[in-house]
Order: C-alpha cells, then sequence, then structure tokens
C-alpha cells in the first residue's frame, strides 16, 4: 500500500483495441449481424478488465476508466452529455449501441458525423454537431457502469472525460453568427451533474483532457477557464487538468491559480516548461509529469528521466505524480507478444504495458525503492543503440550533403507542365479517376497472409496478385473511368507496404493503433536512415499499364506521410529523416517515368496532420514539409504529371504552402463538407488543378447521381472547368465491391451529365436542382 508521502503513479489513457485486436473483430462481427449486442459488451468488459488488472499490476495509484470507447472517445462523450445530432431522431438516454455505431458510419437515410484528426495525431475523432439549440440533458449511462465494475473489481478509479472547453472547441456549428461559448453555461450544468454523480460513487479523482490549452487559443477561450473550474469547483472528485501535445507555459499562472485538485504536463514534447511551472506552483497542488513517451514506442531512458524530476521531487514531494506525457491510445499493447523483431531492435522498445513498468520503476526509485538492477539494464539498453551501427548509414548522409540546391523545383513552371502533359494524354474535359486503392477483399489477404507464411509461392502469390490487378483495371475501363489505377492489392497498407521495401526500417507482428472506429494500422519502427535498394512499385504498375491504352496512375506514398505514420526515431530533427525518406520515393519516381508510368500520385494525407499546435512554429515545418515533397516529385520531365491527395483536413490557413508544392494536380476530400473545403482553394485562386471528392467512401451507402451532380456543380462555382478532376473522396480499400462498383457508376454518370450541360452551355446548378444536400461533416482513412 503506497504510502500519503509517496509519489504517486498513473496513466491518462490505455488502448482500449486489445492486443490481439479483440474488439475491433467484435465490433465487426456485430456490425455484420455476427453476434449480439451482449456478447459484444463482454468483450468490451474482459478487455477493460484485463487493461485495469495490469495498471493496479504495475502499481499504479488509479486505474484509468472512462478511456474505453466503442467507436470513439469524443463520440462517447457526446452521447453521455446527451446531445446528439439531432438529425439522427435518437434519444440519447435510450441509445443503443447499433445506434451509437450508426452516429459514426452513417445509415441509409444519413451521413455519419464528421470525422477528422484528434489535435497532430493519426487519431479520429467523431465532430460533435452543435447549434444554438443543443442541449446537454443527459444520455447513455455506460460511463457510470464502466465505474461501478472497475469498483466491483477492487480499484481505485480515477474518471476520465474530455475537458468542457476542449470538447466545445472540438465541436462544430454550421449556424453562422453563433458562438460555441455561448453553449457553456449549459454544459457546465451537465458537467456539474455528473462529478456529483460520480462523488456518490466514491470516485476521489477525475482527469479533465485539456488539450486545446497547447493551442495558441483565442482570448475568450483562454478567459473561459477561469469562471468553467470555478463552477466545477468542489462539486465532486478532485479535478486533475490535463494538458498534452505542447507547450503550456505561457498560461502557467492561469493553471497554478485555477480551483482544481492538480495539472498534467507533458514533458515529452516540451521538458522546458517545468522550471517556470516549479518556480511558482502552490504547495498543495499536485503537479503530474508526463515523463515517459505516449506517443512513441521507444523505451524510456529511465536514468535521464529521474534526473530531470529530481528538482520537482525535492519541491513538490507528495505532490507529484508521474505519467506518460499522454493517453497510450496512439501506442501499440504489448511487446511481449512479438516474437519475430530481433533481440537488439526489441529491447529498444516499449509499448503500451512496458510503460506502466517503467512508469513503477520511476514511481519506486523516487519512492526510495531500490531499483538499481532495473536502471542498469535500461542504462545498457540506451548505450546499445545509441552506438548501434545499424542506425547510421554514411552513403545516404553523404547523398543529402551532394544534393543540389534546385533538387526540389521542377524543370518548368505549371503552365507549362499542363500543357505537355495535356498534349500527352488527352484528357476529356472533367476527366474521372480514383484516388488509388480498390476493395481488399478477403481473398487479397487470404492469398497475401499465405505467402507471409511461406505456404504459398512467390510465382503463385504474384499470379494471384496480378489477376486482382486485371480485374480492377478491367473493370475501371469497363466503367469508362479516364485515369486507372492498379487497385493496391498487393499493399497491406500504405505506408507498412514502402517501409517494408525501405533500408531503416523494421516491422511488428501485433504493433497494432486505433486510427478510427475499428480501424487500425500497424505504423512501421523507423529507426535508421532510409534509402530505397531496389524498385517498389515498378512492376505492379507496368503490368497495370500493358492491360489498357488509358494511362496507368502509379501510386506513391509522399515522405510526410510516412514520417508521420511512423513510429520515427527520436535521436535527431524529424526533418532530417523527412529529407532521406524524401530522395527514396525520388528515386521510384524516376523510375516509373522511365517505366512508362506517366501519371504518378504521391499521396500525402499527413501533410497537415505535421503542424505543430501553435501557429507561430508553423512556418518551419512547412519549409521543411514542403521541401521534401519536392524532392520526391521533381526529378521528373514536363509531360510527367504529379499528383498529390490530401483527406480530411482544413486547408485554409496554409493554401500557399499547399500551393508552393506544385503538384500538377491535387485530389481533396470535399464531399462531408458539401464542398465548403473547396471554396477556400477557389477565394484562394488554387493555381494548379483539383480533384474534389464527389462521395465519402467511409460510410457503405451508395449515393445518388443526384447527390454527386450537385457537388459537381458546387466545385464548378469555384474551379474552371478545364482545371476540375472528378473523383471519390479517398482509396477504396475499406469498401466491398458491390457499393463500389454501384458508386462508381453513379459518379460516371454524373460527370457525363455535367460535361453534357457544359458542353451544350447549359447551367449545371438547374441540372443538380433537386439533389438533397448531404450533412456537413470531415475525417481521413487513406490506409
Amino acid at each position: 500500500m503506497t504510502a500519503t508521502h509517496d509519489v504517486k503513479a498513473h496513466i491518462l489513457g490505455f488502448p482500449r483495441i486489445g492486443a490481439q485486436r479483440e474488439l475491433k473483430f467484435a465490433t465487426e462481427k456485430f456490425w455484420r449481424g455476427e453476434v449480439t449486442e451482449a456478447e459484444l459488451v463482454n468483450v468490451g468488459q474482459t478487455l477493460r478488465r484485463r487493461h485495469w488488472a495490469w495498471q493496479a499490476e504495475a502499481g499504479l495509484d488509479f486505474v484509468a476508466v472512462g478511456d474505453f470507447a466503442w467507436y470513439d472517445q469524443i463520440l462517447s462523450a457526446t452521447a453521455l452529455l446527451g446531445c446528439l445530432p439531432a438529425r439522427f431522431g435518437f434519444d440519447a438516454k435510450r441509445l443503443t449501441l447499433a445506434q451509437y455505431f450508426e452516429l459514426g458510419r452513417g445509415n441509409t437515410a444519413q451521413p455519419a458525423q464528421e470525422m477528422t484528426k484528434y489535435f497532430d495525431t493519426n487519431y479520429h475523432y467523431m465532430v460533435p454537431e452543435l447549434s444554438s439549440e443543443t442541449t446537454f440533458d443527459g444520455g447513455v449511462e455506460w460511463f457510470f457502469h464502466e465505474i461501478e465494475d472497475a469498483q466491483t473489481q477492487g480499484h481505485s478509479v480515477k474518471a476520465v472525460l474530455p475537458g468542457p472547453l476542449t470538447f466545445l472547441w472540438l465541436a462544430k456549428s454550421k449556424q453562422h453568427g453563433y458562438n460555441k461559448l455561448d453553449l457553456l453555461p449549459k454544459l457546465l450544468a451537465r458537467y456539474t451533474r455528473i462529478l456529483e454523480k460520480l462523488a456518490a460513487k466514491g470516485v476521489s479523482h477525475i482527469q479533465l483532457d485539456e488539450p486545446i490549452l497547447g493551442l495558441e487559443l483565442p482570448s475568450e477561450w483562454i478567459a473561459a477557464f477561469a469562471p468553467t473550474y470555478q463552477v466545477l469547483a468542489g462539486k465532486g472528485p478532485k479535478v486533475l487538468l490535463a494538458s498534452y501535445f505542447d507547450s503550456v507555459e505561457t498560461h502557467a499562472q492561469l493553471l497554478a491559480d485555477l480551483p482544481v485538485a492538480g495539472v498534467h504536463l507533458d514533458l515529452i514534447r516540451a521538458l522546458e516548461q517545468l522550471p517556470a511551472f516549479i518556480a511558482i506552483w502552490p504547495k498543495n497542488k499536485v503537479l503530474s509529469l508526463g515523463v515517459v513517451d505516449g506517443r512513441n514506442i521507444w523505451a524510456a531512458d529511465l536514468n535521464k528521466v529521474l534526473a530531470s524530476l529530481q528538482k520537482a521531487h525535492s519541491s513538490l514531494g507528495q505532490y507529484l505524480w508521474i505519467a506518460p506525457s499522454c493517453s497510450l491510445l496512439h501506442t501499440p499493447v504489448d511487446l511481449a507478444q512479438e516474437v519475430l523483431l530481433d533481440a537488439e531492435l526489441k529491447s529498444w522498445l516499449a509499448f503500451a504495458k512496458q510503460k506502466l513498468a517503467e512508469i513503477s520503476v520511476l514511481k519506486r526509485a523516487l519512492n526510495g525503492v531500490n531499483v538499481a538492477e532495473e536502471l542498469a539494464l535500461n542504462a545498457a539498453v540506451q548505450a546499445n543503440r545509441r552506438t548501434s551501427t545499424r542506425i547510421h548509414n554514411p552513403a545516404v548522409a553523404a547523398r543529402l550533403a551532394q544534393l543540389p540546391s534546385n533538387a526540389d523545383q521542377r524543370v518548368s513552371p505549371f503552365t507549362v507542365r499542363q500543357a505537355a502533359q495535356r498534349a500527352r494524354f488527352n484528357l476529356p474535359l472533367l476527366p474521372t479517376t480514383t484516388i488509388g486503392s480498390f476493395p481488399q477483399t478477403s481473398e487479397i489477404r487470404a492469398a497475401r497472409a499465405a505467402f507471409k507464411q511461406g505456404k504459398l509461392s512467390t510465382v503463385d502469390y504474384d499470379a494471384a496478385m496480378k489477376a486482382e490487378i486485371a480485374l480492377v483495371v478491367n473493370k475501371q475501363v469497363e466503367l469508362g473511368i479516364d485515369v486507372p489505377v492498379h487497385g493496391e492489392a498487393e499493399r497491406n497498407d500504405m505506408v507498412e507496404y514502402f517501409g517494408e521495401q525501405l533500408a531503416g526500417f523494421a516491422f511488428t507482428q501485433l504493433g497494432w493503433v486505433q486510427s478510427y472506429g475499428s480501424r487500425c494500422v500497424k505504423p512501421p519502427v523507423l529507426f535508421g536512415d532510409v534509402s530505397r535498394p531496389a524498385p517498389m512499385t515498378v512492376a505492379w504498375s507496368s503490368y497495370a499499364q500493358s492491360l489498357t491504352t488509358k494511362p496507368m496512375k502509379g501510386m506513391l506514398t509522399g515522405p510526410v506521410t510516412i514520417l508521420q505514420w511512423s513510429f520515427v526515431r527520436d535521436d535527431q530533427a524529424r526533418s532530417l529523416t523527412c529529407q532521406q525518406i524524401a530522395l527514396a520515393i525520388r528515386d521510384e519516381v524516376v523510375d516509373l517515368e522511365n517505366a512508362g508510368i506517366g501519371i504518378i500520385q504521391i499521396d500525402e494525407p499527413a501533410f497537415r496532420e505535421g503542424l505543430p499546435l501553435k501557429q507561430s512554429q508553423w512556418a518551419a515545418y512547412l519549409a521543411w514539409a514542403g521541401e521534401s515533397f519536392r524532392i520526391s516529385a521533381s526529378g521528373v520531365a514536363n509531360d510527367t504529371q504529379i499528383h498529390t491527395h490530401m483527406c480530411y483536413s482544413e486547408f485554409n490557413d496554409i493554401l500557399p504552402e499547399i500551393a508552393a508544392m506544385d503538384a500538377d494536380v491535387i485530389t481533396i476530400e470535399t464531399s462531408r463538407s458539401d464542398m465548403e473545403l473547396l471554396e477556400a482553394f477557389g477565394e484562394f485562386k488554387y493555381p494548379n488543378e483539383i480533384g474534389p471528392g464527389v462521395y465519402d467512401i467511409h460510410s457503405p451507402r451508395v449515393p445518388k447521381i443526384e447527390e454527386m451532380l450537385r457537388l459537381i456543380a458546387k466545385a464548378l462555382d469555384v474551379v474552371p472547368a478545364d482545371r476540375l478532376w472528378i473523383n471519390p473522396d479517398c482509396g477504396l480499400k475499406t469498401r466491398a465491391w458491390p457499393e463500389t462498383e454501384a458508386a462508381l457508376v453513379n459518379m460516371l454518370a454524373a460527370t457525363q451529365t455535367a460535361r453534357t450541360a457544359l458542353q451544350e452551355g447549359k447551367t449545371l446548378v438547374v441540372a443538380a436542382k433537386q439533389a438533397t444536400a448531404p450533412a456537413h461533416t470531415t475525417g481521413c482513412a487513406c490506409h
């Protein structure tokens, strides 16, 4: 039992998917009608209990409850608060799990809620839809049931919820002239009732996440913190306000003065903020320090962490808590089940369960327990990683040093390139294409798994993949798509596939993290200098091109996205690592061109995701990120057309930098936002060609021709017809063939109607007049 004067340890949240992705598979079975709601609920309870037990076994002082969600924690908070989108017609207090999932996935009558990135992570949350009529009258009781279950297991509970101001900030309203902060009093009344109910259940602490403090907030939002937490003061459990993802040093005095029991700081992202807090921190208020990386998988240097904590420990004593920097949601579950990683590399890593052990060692060391053996072992691992010869490749450094100053510039400006490309490809008005991937059927996945397990020969695997490619190409030709793709049957994931063929990367078997809903990704481990030993996609694209006279589009993932969606080495600047990746992709682009592939797409859906939270720090990131993309794209002739794809981001504030990437064609997500995102491109007068998505691939519904025609009409109001492409929002990998074909048939019919109207000089708006506008919503899953 921990004495009251000891340093306490906790976590901000734990991955919910399960070490074997149990939640994902059970949820998808529920969607298919293969398991009952009761069976799904049992899987969730089993996982929560397992994760609570791990936290308790590691000696943490609390288990986190409320970090679990069936689809997304912000969606779950929406259901708890009772502010469901009115358009669904659901009763929040009687919400079923099936209805909850419809909010996240859509149904035949309503598109899903908007989905977008959670700050600068690759996790996607469901955006609450608010208006002046929104009420917070309460909803489902799932949160309280989980609290009770943890207590029955004998755990000391720390409840976890999004903070009220962050919840409002993350929400959206299309109601013009309406200030979301006007809803704060009603929202706080609901939070007060939640806190009172928790207190009645004997919960001692609640963590309210307010990561918006890491942003450069408008003054009215900063001013709202003091009155907000004054309202919540004393209403129930002790409040720990959690900030993360960036420094909150500018708010140090505000946080010191707030009537909360404690504040959490992310020292992985901003160690430099600690002295400012130590200097002013009240003697009777908890300061929780995030000293283990909650977003990456490198083992912590425990001796270095302890040294950084000495002054804080001396100053704070029992009011020092230690934790990971943020929720462990962003890390895989358990390194112990990785049996194929080599021992040296594995020793450098720590997944979520291992991070519990790291926190345990730190807590015991600070509390005077002898952990010399564990610290010595950790020190040896850190020394081994620093000196390992497998990390540094002198040839890669030499190539970067010798890079010409114009390596990131195309031969000619866009207008010259555009003329050359039009002469070469002779595409029709409003050319059609897709974003790259086609349905990954069970047969494709089975063949890939059998090949990796050695049950399928290389010859047989290649034959199977070529058959799938031929199927995809033939379907596109039959449909009438102008620029087909090969469909990416051979690819497991848009980043992992490339990482497997690049030097400097390693791969886990079960290192899955949640991206959105039931969608999980397995990021590569980028541990060393990056280079491309051999061509990666040329053979597949060349085969696809041999099947049609139409121009085949080669598909690559861009350097920024590979960087963002990997677990990246932390021993050198990210900008340098990104340049290394850019040179590897450049080699592939040049080889594709030499093989006769004249249209090449370099996807960068994570470009905006990499922005620092503070806008004042954007310029430096945008400079090296844009340069890296241009390095990857600029080794080709004028008549080779470079595409890029970005999805589910607000582009308004970085349009000059997007234009400076100088892609010949950019495709973007716009259907969920009802083309709203495109308006900024029009106002900016984006100079190159653009393909705004005309239907949402994340929903199983098949949009009507009229819906897509209406969106095309809206696009033509913004983009000249001779620079407009027609395409879906994103890749079709996650969709089934019947809905994919049906949606593409409708897209091409809408395109032909639009072409006819333009050729006949008719106003397309009239042709699309009867279409129904989709609900305003945005989110990404290019994987």
